[in-house]
């Protein structure tokens, strides 16, 4: 298992209680992973027309989402959700004074059905989460690892027959970050849960290293890869000079908080239906649009309809992170502009994670079932996580159970002697950045799309060069799969003219 997010650690607990044994693989503290990050909420629909959060996906998705996909999480959404949240790990989402649990809303939903703990739900989630892996018997954990590639018996069995093979996944090589070794770890299953890929562009929402290690992998073993055009730009982060953007959640505007231009004009009312509840990629694009016409360095959110007290109880994290910041939120509005948040596609799988690489699997935000289509409806995303990864676990101890693919010995790995220049690698990932998010980011064109790609293209040359020659390092991993994931979004990008969803393209100009 390699990541330790939400997804993986579902995976993990599910597939112990099946009986399996479970390597589970990151690189440091379990809680360094956008789940933790994660502060509106999940959801937990137990209407008695379940039907309407479907349309509230196809809707959010701009009427592209995989229907079989949204069917899964709407009808095993619940169900997962009280088995592990709720029943199994007690979390502590807030309730009414009479006990029932608190729903909230949030863009693009037409229904209050977002269940939370204040605003950071994923950390309640995920600290439990953690603690329960802890505990759990046959779960394995490794921190202190980065994933290199994956073993295929095409590339590294030590068998020269399995070259002739279908294309087969049995592991993979991982950097051991405290001795600076790379080993190998062979598995019957090897399942990606490696994150998003935010990182790739200059703002973002994600953590620290998620540029798509996940995604790249893949690619380099011959994955089929699926709607890496639709990356969603959160319209809500926090933006002052000086200061760390840090994510805004949208349950603020889901409790009544609205979008203002600095004259204090509410300038999504007139765009869509919803208002400033308006699915994110529209939300994004309206406030891109109107920095760029009137000059402003960003938006604000008023939460002048809201109490102070209600804002201090119900939003504690980021009232006194906006604080910090010199903004009280209770008494002025808060600055904000888009940052990249999420990719809709990624790896394709099946819905129980199968990709066309036999034996590997994905889930979670690595993975594209096809659920997001083309944008990303709120609160999915935590929810996503839990079906996928009991989907996927249950699938592979029904499998193994009837014996099957026993992995062979693979190639002992070899490392070049250099050692790589830490200035260089940093200004390479800045470049990329860069190059993302100028050419490639909220709003697109083809011949900005054509300059990423040239720029990209010559950055790759200098980075593979530069990583045959070095011994890897968690900074060079992090810049070679950096370069790839940016390289395969830009040519996704650039193969697909209709705008939907968040994958804009602009008119070119005359």
């Amino acid at each position: 298992m390699l990541g330790a997010g939400l997804a993986g650690s579902a995976y993990a607990l599910q597939a112990a209680k099946a009986g399996l044994k479970v390597e589970l693989l990151s690189l440091g503290d379990p809680l360094q992973a956008n789940s933790d990050w994660a502060q509106g909420g999940i959801i937990y629909d137990t209407s008695p027309d379940p039907a309407q959060l479907a349309r509230d996906i196809l809707e959010a998705s701009d009427g592209t989402a995989n229907p079989a996909a949204i069917d899964q999480l709407v009808r095993e959404g619940p169900v997962a959700v009280k088995e592990l949240l709720l029943d199994d790990l007690h979390v502590g989402f807030d309730r009414e004074a009479s006990g029932a649990l608190h729903l909230t809303r949030e863009g693009g939903h037409t229904e209050r059905r977002i269940i939370h703990t204040k605003d950071a739900t994923g950390h309640a989630i995920l600290s439990a989460v953690v603690r329960k892996v802890d505990a759990t018997p046959g779960i394995t954990r490794r921190s202190g690892f980065v994933a290199v590639d994956l073993l295929t018996l095409s590339h590294n069995s030590t068998d020269n027959r399995d070259r002739y093979e279908p294309l087969t996944c049995f592991g993979c090589y991982a950097l051991e970050t405290a001795t600076g070794e790379v080993v190998a770890f062979v598995a019957r299953k090897t399942v990606l849960a490696t994150g998003g890929l935010g990182g790739i562009f200059q703002h973002t929402t994600n953590q620290p290293g998620s540029v798509g290690h996940g995604v790249a992998m893949a690619y380099r073993v011959g994955a089929r890869l699926m709607d890496l055009e639709y990356v969603q730009f959160h319209p809500t982060v926090f933006h002052k000079k000086g200061a760390q953007p840090f994510l805004i959640t949208e349950a603020l505007r889901g409790e009544g908080a609205v979008l203002v231009d600095t004259r204090g004009q509410r300038f999504m009312d007139g765009l869509h239906p919803l208002g400033s509840l308006a699915p994110r990629d529209i939300v994004s694009r309206a406030i891109q649009h109107h920095l760029a016409e009137t000059g402003d360095a960003c938006a604000y959110l008023d939460c002048s309809a809201m109490k102070p007290e209600f804002i201090r109880d119900r939003f504690p994290g980021i009232y006194e992170r906006c604080l910090a910041n010199g903004v009280d939120i209770t008494r002025e509005p808060i600055p904000v502009v888009p940052a990249a948040h999420f990719s809709c596609g990624g790896v394709h799988t099946d819905l129980a994670g199968r990709t066309n690489i036999r034996h590997l699997n994905a889930i979670g935000e690595a993975a594209c079932t096809g659920l997001h289509g083309a944008n990303r409806l709120a609160s999915t995303s935590l929810l996503e996580c839990l079906v996928a990864g009991k989907a996927a676990a249950l699938a592979d101890a029904a499998e193994l159970r009837s014996g099957g693919f026993q992995p062979p010995e693979p190639r002992a790995w070899r490392s070049p002697a250099k050692v790589a220049d830490p200035l260089l690698i940093r200004q390479d990932l800045q470049q990329i950045r860069q190059t993302m998010w100028n050419y490639a980011g909220i709003i697109r064109s083809a011949r900005r799309l054509a300059r990423a790609r040239r720029i990209l293209l010559e950055l790759r040359e200098d980075i593979q060069s530069f990583y045959r020659d070095c011994r890897p390092t968690r900074e060079l991993i992090e810049l070679r799969n950096a370069i790839q994931t940016a390289l395969l979004v830009v040519h996704a990008a650039a193969l697909n003219p209709v705008s939907k969803g968040c994958h804009f393209v602009a008119p070119e100009s005359e």
